[in-house]
């Protein structure tokens, strides 16, 4: 599907390119809008920023949907944006964003509240305490931990939810990989040992934490199903508090609220959430997107493993680009302008939010109208087709974001 960015994204499951093709007074015209698109976005980027920073920060001091039937409708997207201006706001949104992480830090150390394990519900504190043994069927608390590990050792597993599957599998065999270890379909005793590395084995895989204003007052919507209608919402918010808290710590809603059976999630209520930790922040200079493995691998500049995002990379009706490609431009909380096919060509632009068609990222491509973005629905990454484009959890695209090169290699096989 491809589809026109407004201020430089492109939908999932779509296509973007750069304006410049354009004719000059097209492009004129764009980059007025594109001046009213920025500011919307880098307001709202700010405003989401704190969620994934104090994600992090909270788990260090511990230790001290679907949107694929609106995609198979797009036809075209676009980056509209000039690389002048992209970079703009990039240097403005890391200003802020930077005072931000600051101060939600300052915010977590007043949360006072003791991580001890007689605070943690029975199934928290039997999944911290959980062990792998061979020969012994994987429990949801055993899964939990397992998946927190590879989490842990850079090699995501999407939404934590405590079971195995596919895309924990695919994070072991990354693991394995990087690790110099045997490749293998199930868990086995080196692997083990290894992703306890260090003093991960005694790492909380889940904590309490104390819910703050800042965590239930935010903005909220309920997500209709035509692009008409999203396109007259002021932003694709989070639709409740819960799918916020949910993607803030990199989980399920369905486990979150299992966790937390009686939770209301209002202000002062205590939560068991998984404990995220950090995201890779090595600089990525090469990425290869595997269209078998649906596995997204990122390289350092001495060509090392440095990390690995389970995703979703085209379809059959709609392959992804094999081939070598760079990296083009990166935005943070995209507009996405949806084109009709079979309107002529009527263009209608979606606001932007972590609800947005390609989520809270795009990563645009020297290959016209392709990209890597986020997702609207973190639970089916992997297990849901692409129109093109490399769609990750929207935690993940940002930990991307954040440490992929302006120049990097794009590899698509």
């Amino acid at each position: 599907m491809l589809n026109k960015f407004s201020n430089s994204t492109s939908q999932n499951s779509t296509t973007s390119n750069i304006s410049s093709t354009q004719e000059h007074s097209k492009a004129g015209v764009r980059l007025k809008q594109l001046t009213v698109a920025i500011s919307a976005s880098l307001a709202l980027s700010l405003s989401y920023a704190a969620e994934t920073n104090e994600a992090e920060q909270v788990a260090q001091g511990v230790q001290a949907q679907n949107t694929e039937a609106t995609s198979q409708q797009d036809s075209t997207q676009q980056v509209s944006s000039a690389q002048t201006a992209d970079n703009q706001v990039k240097d403005e949104r890391e200003e802020e964003g930077a005072a931000e992480a600051e101060s939600t830090q300052a915010k977590a150390q007043t949360q006072t509240k003791s991580q001890s394990s007689s605070e943690l519900s029975a199934m928290a504190q039997q999944v911290n305490d959980s062990e792998w043994q061979p020969g012994v069927k994987m429990t949801q608390a055993v899964g939990t931990k397992v998946q927190a590990l590879l989490n842990w050792n850079h090699h995501g597993v999407g939404a934590v939810d405590g079971w195995w599957g596919k895309n924990t599998q695919k994070a072991m065999q990354a693991f394995q990989k990087a690790k110099g270890l045997p490749v293998t379909d199930t868990l086995d005793q080196k692997t083990w040992k290894a992703l306890q590395s260090g003093d991960l084995a005694s790492k909380p895989v889940l904590i309490s934490y104390t819910l703050t204003d800042s965590d239930v007052n935010i903005k909220t919507t309920t997500i209709p199903q035509g692009v008409e209608a999203k396109s007259k919402l002021e932003g694709l918010y989070y639709e409740s508090v819960a799918e916020a808290m949910a993607e803030k710590f990199h989980m399920s809603i369905g486990y979150l609220k299992q966790l937390n059976p009686n939770a209301t999630f209002t202000e002062g209520e205590t939560l068991t959430v998984y404990n995220p930790s950090k995201a890779n922040k090595k600089a990525v200079t090469r990425v290869v997107a595997d269209k078998n493995s649906q596995t997204l691998y990122a390289y350092d500049k001495n060509d090392k493993l440095v990390a690995s995002y389970p995703t979703t990379v085209g379809s059959t009706a709609t392959p992804s680009p094999t081939g070598t490609h760079k990296v083009q431009t990166k935005v943070s909380d995209p507009n996405y302008t949806h084109t009709d096919a079979e309107a002529e060509g009527k263009q209608t632009i979606l606001p932007p939010g972590p609800n947005n068609p390609v989520g809270r990222v795009w990563i645009g491509l020297t290959k016209p109208s392709y990209g890597i973005h986020g997702s609207p629905d973190p639970e089916r990454i992997s297990r849901q087709a692409s129109a093109g484009c490399i769609r990750l959890t929207n935690w993940d695209a940002m930990a991307l974001l954040n440490t992929i090169d302006n120049n990097a290699t794009v590899e698509i096989k």
